[in-house]
C-alpha cells in the first residue's frame, strides 16, 4: 500500500468518526424529545422549531465558514474550532431550563456544526483518489453519521436519559467530540494549497469543459449556470427535511401513536442508523459503477416508504425495522447531491464553498422552514402523522428532480466522451 492511499484510509477513517459524532449530537433532541416535551411541556410547533432552529444556523455558518476555509487555505484549523464548540453546546443544551433558553444553545450548536460538512468533504475530495471519489464521501458522510449518530445515538441516549436524566445524556454527549478534536489535530493534515482534483462533468451545452474561475464570487456565479448545481440544490431543499423529519418525529410517533416503550422506540430509529450506514456503502458504490444518474433515481423513489410504513404497517416490530430500514437507503444519496455530484461538476479550488451552498440552501430553506411548518401544522389538525406524509411527498418530488441531472460519474463521463469522439471519426471526410 502506497503512502498516498494510507493516509487517505486513515483520514477516512478520523472524519468519518467525528462526523459520526456530529449527529449523535445533532440528533440528541429528536431522540430525548419524549423526555425533554414531558420535561418542559412543549408543544409539537416547538420541537419542530428547535430543529429548524439548529438547521439555519447550520446553512448560514456552512455556507460562510465554508468560503472562509476555502479563502484563507485553512481548512483543518477551522475544523478543529468547530468540532470543540459543538461539543460544548451539547452542554450547555443539558443546562437549558426552558425552551427559549434550549432554543439558543441549538442554535449555537447549529453555527458550531455548520461548516463541518463542507469543509470534511472538501479534505476527501481534494485527498482521494477518482475511482473511489464517490465510495469515499459516501462512507465519510454516511457511515459514522447514521451508525453513531442514528444507530447508537437513540439507544445509548434513551438508555442515559432513563437512568441519569435528559440532561445527563446531553453531558455524555459532549465528551466524544472532544476525543475527534485530537484525533483530527493528530491524524489529519492540510491539503497543499494548489492542490486540485480534474472536474469530470460535461457542459450539456457544449462539448469541452469550461474553463475554471479564479474567486470565490465567480466560482459561485460559473456554479449556477451549470444544471446540475441547481438540481441539487433543489433535492437538498427536499431531501433534508425528508431526513429530519424521521430524526425529529419517528421517536414521538413510535412512542405516541403507535404506543411502544421508550426502549422499543429506541431501537426501532437504531434502525435508521444501521441503514444509512449500510447505504453509506452501497448506493455511493453502485453510483461509481452504474452513474450517479440511475442510483439517484432508484433510490430518492425508495425514500417514499419510509414514513408509510412507520404509520400504517401494523405486524410485527421486527418487520417494521425492516421496512423502515429499506426506505431510509435513500439516505445513501445524500453524499451524492450534496458533495459529489457538484465537486464533479465544478473545480475543486473553492470546493468548500460550493458544497457549502448546496448544504446550506437544503438546511435553510428545508431544514429551517419545513419541520417548524411540519410541527405547526401537526398541532392544528391535532395529528402527528401529517409529518410524514409531507416527508413521503418530498421524497416523491426528489424522484422526479432526479430525471434532470446530468450524469457525471468519471467512468460514464469517459465513455461519453469515447463515443463522441468515435462519432466524430465516423463522419470526418476521409
Amino acid at each position: 500500500m502506497t503512502p498516498k492511499a494510507a493516509y487517505e484510509i486513515r483520514m477516512i477513517g478520523v472524519l468519518t468518526l467525528m462526523f459520526g459524532f456530529v449527529f449523535f449530537d445533532r440528533n440528541a433532541m429528536g431522540n430525548l424529545a419524549p423526555f425533554i416535551t414531558a420535561s418542559l411541556h412543549l408543544t409539537n410547533g416547538q420541537v419542530g422549531a428547535l430543529s429548524s432552529g439548529l438547521s439555519i444556523c447550520w446553512a448560514v455558518s456552512g455556507f460562510l465558514i465554508g468560503s472562509l476555509s476555502d479563502a484563507l487555505g485553512r481548512r483543518k484549523s477551522v475544523l478543529l474550532i468547530t468540532v470543540v464548540i459543538f461539543s460544548v453546546c451539547s452542554v450547555l443544551s443539558g443546562l437549558a431550563p426552558s425552551f427559549g433558553v434550549l432554543l439558543a444553545s441549538r442554535m449555537l450548536m447549529g453555527l458550531a456544526e455548520g461548516p463541518i460538512l463542507p469543509i470534511a468533504q472538501s479534505l476527501v475530495v481534494l485527498e482521494s483518489s477518482e475511482s473511489r471519489r464517490g465510495f469515499n464521501m459516501g462512507v465519510m458522510q454516511n457511515l459514522g453519521s447514521n451508525l453513531i449518530g442514528s444507530f447508537f445515538g437513540p439507544v445509548i441516549l434513551t438508555a442515559l436519559a432513563e437512568y441519569f436524566s435528559w440532561r445527563g445524556a446531553f453531558f455524555v454527549a459532549a465528551v466524544p467530540g472532544l476525543i475527534c478534536a485530537a484525533l483530527v489535530w493528530m491524524f489529519v493534515r492540510e491539503p497543499a494549497r494548489d492542490a486540485t482534483v480534474a472536474v469530470a462533468a460535461i457542459d450539456p451545452d457544449a462539448a469541452v469543459t469550461r474553463a475554471p474561475p479564479t474567486t470565490a464570487a465567480a466560482t459561485l456565479v460559473r456554479a449556477m449556470g451549470y444544471r446540475n448545481m441547481w438540481i441539487c440544490i433543489l433535492l437538498s431543499v427536499v431531501m433534508v427535511p425528508w431526513m429530519i423529519l424521521g430524526w425529529t418525529f419517528l421517536p414521538t410517533i413510535y412512542s405516541s401513536l403507535r404506543g411502544l416503550s421508550h426502549q422499543e422506540a429506541s431501537w426501532l430509529v437504531g434502525a435508521l442508523g444501521i441503514s444509512a450506514a449500510v447505504f453509506a456503502f452501497i448506493v455511493p458504490g453502485l453510483s461509481d459503477r452504474l452513474g450517479r444518474k440511475p442510483v439517484m433515481i432508484v433510490f430518492t423513489f425508495i425514500g417514499i416508504f419510509y414514513p408509510i410504513a412507520a404509520l400504517y404497517y401494523q405486524g410485527s416490530s421486527w418487520m417494521l425495522a425492516l421496512l423502515v430500514f429499506l426506505g431510509w437507503s435513500a439516505s445513501g444519496t445524500f453524499p451524492l447531491f450534496m458533495a459529489t455530484i457538484p465537486s464533479e461538476t465544478i473545480p475543486s479550488r473553492y470546493v468548500a464553498t460550493t458544497l457549502g451552498l448546496v448544504m446550506g440552501l437544503g438546511e435553510l430553506i428545508g431544514g429551517g422552514l419545513v419541520p417548524w411548518l411540519s410541527g405547526r401544522a401537526a398541532d392544528h389538525y391535532n395529528n402527528l402523522a401529517v409529518t410524514m406524509w409531507i416527508a413521503s411527498g418530498l421524497a416523491a418530488i426528489a424522484t422526479v428532480l432526479t430525471f434532470f441531472l446530468v450524469e457525471t460519474a468519471p467512468v460514464k463521463v469517459a465513455a461519453t466522451r469515447k463515443s463522441r469522439a468515435a462519432a466524430v471519426g465516423r463522419t470526418a471526410p476521409a
